[in-house]
């Protein structure tokens, strides 16, 4: 492999060397800027006054997300494995909205997808700790989803039974006018979240009411526990390694690791 494209992965996918800590530093920097920039075309006074000034950073920053995209295609003997990967999808959406604004116009709100960047923040610090603690989360959230599924298919089903309840009870009278309206009353009375504009008016209406907002709260903690268990299982020694794989895009090496996991290439020292 010619020594320019090894330097240039070392640079661009690796965070435990001076060259890439700058580069994913400096990359952080840009979304960031990025971010604030969309937030602030958002304020019509600022984009009537600043029109222009926010066209061309838009266009230096796409330039700049086109460029890196690019290099980390060229750093991969398979590009694939990158292009069709999470970060890669992401990375190709934040260069996509000012070329399809230009061609089609519009295409605004595809500009939030560049919040998503943000998660190389990791990486980027390097905080080992971390990194360690956040793949057991995502471990424990896989068991899960089983258990979680089932637990929210029930919730489902005592949405509607309630939803369709409070119809007959309150009917329209008391705002419940059909029964997906009450079962989206249902749902927020369920979570607590409580916004108001449906309200129940009748003695019954307001017991039921009641019980749900008292079944709320205990079914809150559900959830919260079937993780918890979940991850007080995973008891393994945090990866510290945060190399990945120049030939398959591979992370999450063990400690130490010489080869990759996948494919037995050869890893950067």
């Amino acid at each position: 492999m010619p020594p320019w494209k090894s330097k240039l992965h070392e640079v661009i996918y690796e965070a435990d060397t001076p060259a890439g800590k700058i580069f994913d530093i400096s990359l952080l920097i840009v979304i960031i800027i990025s971010v604030a920039l969309v937030m602030m075309e958002s304020v019509t006074w600022m984009i009537e006054k600043y029109a222009y000034e926010f066209y061309i950073a838009e266009w230096i920053i796409t330039a700049i997300f086109s460029i890196e995209y690019v290099l980390r295609i060229i750093a991969i003997n398979k590009p694939k494995r990158y292009i069709f990967s999470f970060y890669g999808i992401v990375d190709l959406l934040s260069t996509l909205p000012s070329y399809i604004g230009f061609i089609f116009g519009g295409a605004n709100l595809l500009f939030a997808i560049r919040a998503l960047r943000l998660l190389r923040v990791f990486r980027v610090l390097k905080v080992t700790r971390y990194i360690g603690e956040s793949r057991k989360l995502i471990d424990a959230l896989r068991n899960s989803r089983a258990k979680i599924f089932v637990f929210l298919f029930a919730v489902l089903i005592i949405c509607i039974i309630a939803g369709t309840l409070m119809h007959l009870v309150e009917g329209k009278g008391g705002g419940f006018d059909n029964i997906p309206l009450s079962i989206y009353w249902c749902i927020v009375t369920l979570t607590t979240v409580g916004f108001g504009d449906i309200a129940p008016v009748t003695p019954l209406g307001r017991l039921i009411a009641s019980l749900i907002m008292i079944t709320g709260y205990g079914i809150i903690a559900v959830p919260t526990g079937i993780v918890s268990a979940e991850y007080s299982k995973a008891t393994e020694k945090p990866i510290q390694n945060t190399q990945v794989c120049q030939n398959c895009n591979a992370s999450r090496h063990q400690d130490g690791a010489k080869y990759c996991h996948k494919c037995g290439f050869p890893l950067n020292d």
